[in-house]
């Protein structure tokens, strides 16, 4: 049973349709991925999942429920954690301050619990497969591919079934876009439902087990990965039969 399950889901933002006739599965232990070019609707869809705004038609189902997210809280109260693109890390803060921001173990007159902090900080970063030497370094000083890290390990810490991710490869180089996969595929092996968001077929192929692609709001290709290949994903990433026209106009030409 889908945790999250989006039907014929459209917002309107006046007589401008961002999202129409959507539909979206979300399984525990599976890597939904969302692609799509700027203007695709891929942030409307993030904002709709993260209870920042509401669908104008459709359904959203959680555990087969009826649901209706008016705020981001409804949408953590579901166990649904959004790591945007733009991260909330603070660089001048240190990895374990970070991993606990907002939720931080205190004991008695609200002393701060250093030593368990940073022991299960750099626990939980060790079990998803990464090594951070030192939890006590300042966040500004990682690579982006860690901070990525830090912050959906975060997530999982602190009870997310869902991971819905905003572009984390976007601006990484190679080795970078690799930590960040390698940390998702450990994700959903520990049967986290991950909603990858992005324009890069290549990296959504790595750990993709399902695959949608928007285009100007409306869907143009929803398909289990046993049946798109990453030829198949990337042509019609780049338009399909118009990128067949275009090749057939230059040849001809």
């Amino acid at each position: 049973m889908p945790i999250i399950e989006l039907r014929d889901i459209t917002k309107s933002y006046g007589s401008f349709d961002a999202l129409r006739g959507v539909n979206l599965s979300v399984r525990s232990g599976e890597v939904t991925c969302v692609l799509g070019d700027n203007g695709a609707g891929k942030s409307t869809l993030i904002k709709i999942l993260a209870g920042l705004h509401t669908q104008t038609s459709g359904d959203m189902l959680i555990d087969a429920q009826p649901a209706a997210f008016s705020s981001p809280r409804d949408a953590l109260d579901a166990g649904i954690a959004t790591v945007y693109q733009t991260l909330a890390i603070v660089d001048e803060l240190s990895v374990w301050r970070n991993f606990f921001l907002g939720q931080e173990l205190t004991g008695t007159l609200g002393t701060l619990k250093e030593a368990e902090m940073k022991r299960i900080c750099a626990e939980q970063l060790r079990e998803m497969g990464i090594e951070i030497p030192d939890v006590n370094v300042e966040a500004g000083n990682l690579s982006g591919g860690q901070r990525q890290v830090v912050a959906i390990a975060r997530a999982v810490y602190f009870g997310a079934r869902v991971l819905v991710l905003d572009e984390p490869t976007a601006a990484l180089g190679v080795k970078q876009s690799g930590v960040v996969l390698k940390f998702i595929a450990a994700a959903r092996d520990r049967g986290i439902a991950v909603v990858l968001v992005t324009h890069n077929p290549h990296h959504a192929y790595l750990v993709g087990d399902h695959f949608t692609i928007l285009k100007l709001g409306r869907p143009e290709l929803d398909a289990p990965r046993s049946e798109v290949t990453l030829d198949e994903l990337t042509r019609q990433m780049a338009g399909g039969g118009e990128l067949d026209a275009l090749s057939h106009e230059l040849q001809r030409d």
